[in-house]
């Protein structure tokens, strides 16, 4: 129970990190932290019985810096949802695919790069998708900047935690 997941919260809610539940308890006895959240479970000492937290918030404010979403080919699958911009099919077998092939001018930006399917990559071949009569389903573009980023694949576990963490698109 010591090492069960606990979501960290900043002073003003925003979600900054996911820690074990004994350096939410060290955080809560020295007075850094509120207990926002019960787990199920408790940790006894001689004098006294601590819940152990599911959820805590810090008393302070942590300024960190708004972080841009890098480029890269699993973010790009991603904001497109696993779907093939041009042909609409759902899959996990995607390329990457310039709009304006960089042989022609195109840079590797979020604004010139989509997930395609092979097949509909191979069609393409390296022509604009004018010339090559494809149309995109959605023109592509920078996804959203979000101020957190908590990494955590039993999200879906600890029920609690969603009214603190926004479902990310």
């Amino acid at each position: 129970m010591i090492n069960s997941p606990v979501l960290v919260l900043n002073q003003n809610y925003e979600p900054l990190d996911v820690c074990r539940a004994r350096r939410a308890v060290v955080l809560l006895w020295r007075g850094k932290a509120e207990m926002l959240e019960k787990n199920s479970g408790s940790i006894s000492s001689a004098s006294m019985t601590i819940p152990l937290p599911s959820v805590i918030r810090l008393v302070y404010l942590i300024k960190r810096p708004r972080v841009q979403r890098k480029l890269s080919r699993r973010e790009v699958f991603l904001r497109d949802n696993y779907t093939c911009q041009y042909c609409g099919k759902q899959t996990r077998d995607l390329t990457i695919d310039h709009v304006v092939p960089r042989r022609l001018g195109g840079k590797h930006t979020w604004d010139n790069v989509v997930s395609a399917c092979r097949a509909c990559n191979q069609r393409k071949a390296g022509r604009s998708p004018k010339v090559a009569g494809m149309d995109l389903r959605h023109q592509p573009s920078a996804p959203p900047i979000v101020g957190y980023h908590i990494v955590y694949h039993r999200f879906d576990e600890h029920p609690e935690w969603q009214k603190y963490v926004p479902i990310r698109n």
